[in-house]
C-alpha cells in the first residue's frame, strides 16, 4: 500500500525521519516538514533528490502544516522537542509542540481525505522510571506533576490518545509507535551512543551519570525503520500502538561506554559525574505484539550496530565533520 504514495514526514530532517526518507524515496514521493533545529538530512543527499520536497517550518504553524500535507496519502508525525536536557530546559515548549503540533498535523491530514495511514511517533518514556519487558497494555507510571523530566512523556502519551481517538471517532487510519533508544550513523543531539562514540574517537573521557547502572535496550536505526515500514504496509497496525526496539541488546550505560571504548580501539577513560535529576533506571521493551501482528523482528545486534556507527563517525571526523 505504500509504493507510489506521497508521504509527509514531520520532523523528517532528524535522525530517524531522514533515515525513513532514505528508505522511502525509491518508491515514494517524500515531503519533509522540519525547522532544521536538528539537521541530520544534510548528510544524506536527500535535499537534492527529485522525489523529495523540503518544507521549512514548524508544526505549530497550522498554515505551513496544511501546505505540507496537501496531496499526501501517508503522514508520519515525528516532530517534537527531544533530548532530556532540552526538555528539562523548555518544558512549556515541549508540551506545546507535542499537543498543539500534533493537533495541527492530525487536523491537516484529516482534511486531506483519503489518508491511508497516520503514524504518531510516541516514546518509550511513557513507561516511566522502571519498565521491564513492558507491553503496550501495561500501566503507565510517570513522575510527579511539575517534574520537568516527565513533560515530554506526558505530552507524548496524550498524543497517542489523541491519534487513536481520531481512529475510534472518525475511522481515521492512525497508529502509534513507541521507539526504544534508537542509535546509528548520522545521529544528532544528546544521545548516549553519539556522545560516547565521538568522545572515544577523540580520546576524551566518556561521562556517565552517577554509577552508570541505568539499564537500556538499544535498537539500531535500520530496525526502527523496518518497524515503521511494517506499520505503513500492514492493515493490522491501524488503531494500535506498538513497542519497537531490541530487547536482546540490553546493558547498563556504563557497560555501553566500555563496549564503545573497546570497539573504537580507544584509550578514553570512563568518568562518573553526579547527576541529581530524575532518570530512567530500567527500560526494556516487550515487542511481542509487533512480532505477532506485523512480523517485526530486530536483526542488528548491539556489537554489529555499534561497529557500523563507530566507523561512520570515524570517517566523518577524518573528513573534518
Amino acid at each position: 500500500m505504500i509504493d507510489g504514495a506521497r508521504v509527509l514526514i514531520t520532523g523528517g530532517a532528524g535522525f530517524i525521519g531522514s533515515s525513513l526518507a532514505l528508505r522511502l524515496v525509491d518508491t515514494c514521493d517524500v515531503v519533509v516538514l522540519d525547522n532544521l533545529h536538528r539537521n541530520a538530512i544534510r548528510d544524506t543527499g536527500l535535499l537534492d533528490h527529485p522525489r523529495v520536497t523540503m518544507v521549512k517550518g514548524d508544526v505549530l504553524d497550522a498554515a505551513i502544516v496544511d501546505e505540507a500535507a496537501r496531496g499526501c496519502d501517508v503522514v508520519v508525525h515525528m516532530a517534537s522537542i527531544a533530548g532530556v536536557d532540552t526538555v528539562m530546559r523548555s518544558p512549556v515548549t515541549t508540551m506545546r509542540v507535542a499537543l498543539l503540533g500534533t493537533m495541527n498535523v492530525l487536523d491537516a491530514a484529516a482534511r486531506q481525505g483519503g489518508i491511508r495511514r497516520f503514524v504518531d511517533f510516541s516514546t518509550s518514556e511513557v513507561f516511566g522510571r522502571y519498565a521491564y519487558k513492558v507491553t503496550e497494555g501495561d500501566h503507565h507510571e510517570l513522575g510527579a506533576v511539575g517534574e520537568a523530566r516527565w513533560t515530554y512523556a506526558v505530552s507524548k502519551l496524550a498524543t497517542e490518545h489523541l491519534a487513536l481517538s481520531y481512529h475510534r471517532q472518525h475511522a481515521f487510519p492512525a497508529t502509534s509507535i513507541r521507539p526504544f533508544n534508537i542509535y546509528g550513523p548520522r545521529q544528532v543531539g544528546e544521545g548516549a551512543v553519539h556522545h560516547f562514540i565521538v568522545r572515544a574517537l577523540k580520546g576524551e573521557d566518556l561521562i556517565v551519570h552517577n554509577d552508570g547502572s541505568q539499564i537500556r535496550s538499544w535498537c539500531y536505526i535500520d530496525d526502527i525503520v523496518d518497524g515503521i515500514m511494517l506499520v505503513l504496509r500492514n492493515e493490522a497496525a491501524v488503531g494500535e500502538a506498538f513497542n519497537i526496539g531490541n530487547p536482546r541488546s540490553t546493558l547498563t550505560i556504563f557497560n555501553l561506554a566500555r563496549e564503545i571504548v573497546r570497539l573504537a580501539g580507544s584509550r578514553s577513560a570512563i568518568r562518573s559525574v553526579t547527576w541529581d535529576a530524575t532518570d530512567v533506571e530500567l527500560r526494556i521493551p516487550d515487542v511481542g505484539k509487533a512480532r505477532r501482528l506485523l512480523g517485526y523482528e530486530p536483526k542488528v545486534d548491539l556489537e554489529e550496530g555499534l561497529a557500523r556507527t563507530i566507523e561512520w563517525y570515524r570517517a566523518r571526523l577524518a573528513a573534518g565533520g
